[in-house]
């Protein structure tokens, strides 16, 4: 498969990762299969949060992955914290917030949680997962430098956080931030719309992120795409969805020529663009996983991109 050099150092993993928040709940004989399929797809990256299942996500994932036979250094292990969990809101495994915490204690007793539930020695990564307003830098700063020093992490990032708040971690932090988690699909897609309708004064001008891709760009910081195809935040997937006629059309068009199932297509149009974006998948499915995962032997032509967003509904000024 393709890989990716992780925040452009010699962290280098495979260009589509599994995310496993939804793994909560499964048999550890289907989650083996899983995680197979994955590792047999050439995925060799694992993304988690201490809150998916309220941790049970991670907990099925350390008896799947004894199950499964899969070394433990054959794969790239990250998670995420700092939202404390709201079991009143969450449901049907989808998880809430009540709040966060970027405290130093909170941040090393997630950490320590989470090696324990998936049983590991380390995590390759750990996230802020979500900017914290009242995050202060004493408090990440000495959570990030006991983690290293201890042995408990090896890198950093952040999910979901606009320049300014990467800029103000940074400066706080010895480590570099490697990582920045946002959603990103070609119906997902602002942050390249708004690139697109510089100067102008129609919605699509408007600036949601702070030119967060092209700073992530400018940076060598890794983008992790979640939701590939889903649209808005949990709302459903684009992929056979009757509200976007045009796109599925063009996706099973070069479904056809590039012998890949829509998924795939989907997924080699998020990793044709050149900031080197990580796709990370949702799907617990065998077939579904090794489906998305073949988009990352797709090269689609430029104008095969740009038919897909327009496709999409989006425009060209």
């Amino acid at each position: 498969m393709k890989t990716v050099k992780i925040g452009g150092t010699h962290f280098e993993a495979s260009a589509v990762a599994l995310g496993i928040m939804r793994m909560a709940g499964m048999a550890t004989a289907d989650a083996a299969k899983t995680l197979k399929a994955a590792h047999e797809a050439g995925i060799n990256y694992i993304d988690s949060a201490d809150i998916y299942g309220e941790g049970g996500s991670e907990k099925t994932f350390k008896e799947a992955l004894k199950a499964s036979g899969i070394p433990r250094d054959d794969l790239y292990i990250q998670s995420k914290g700092g939202i404390i969990l709201d079991p009143k809101r969450s449901h049907d495994g989808l998880v809430f917030g009540a709040r966060y915490d970027f405290s130093k204690q909170h941040l090393i007793d997630a950490v320590d949680g989470i090696l324990q539930r998936m049983g590991i020695d380390y995590l390759d990564a750990f996230l802020l997962h979500r900017p914290d307003p009242l995050m202060e830098a004493d408090d990440i700063a000495d959570a990030f430098d006991t983690l290293q020093r201890e042995g408990k992490v090896r890198h950093f990032g952040v999910s979901n956080f606009n320049p300014q708040q990467v800029e103000m971690v940074q400066s706080w932090v010895s480590q570099r931030l490697l990582i920045n988690q946002l959603q990103f699909n070609v119906v997902h897609s602002g942050m390249i719309r708004e690139g697109m309708h510089v100067n102008m004064i129609d919605d699509a001008s408007l600036d949601h992120d702070g030119g967060i891709l092209e700073y992530s760009r400018r940076k060598h910081m890794t983008i992790q795409a979640w939701s590939p195809f889903n649209y808005g935040l949990f709302a459903g997937m684009y992929i056979n969805d009757p509200k976007y006629p045009k796109l599925n059309k063009k996706l099973e068009e070069l479904g056809e020529k590039y012998h890949a199932s829509k998924n795939a297509i989907a997924t080699a149009w998020i990793l044709r663009h050149p900031a080197h974006v990580q796709v990370l998948l949702g799907t617990m499915n065998p077939e579904h996983i090794k489906d998305s995962a073949a988009g990352a032997d797709i090269e689609l032509t430029k104008q095969e991109w740009y038919n897909l967003y327009f496709a999409a509904g989006n425009d060209l000024p």
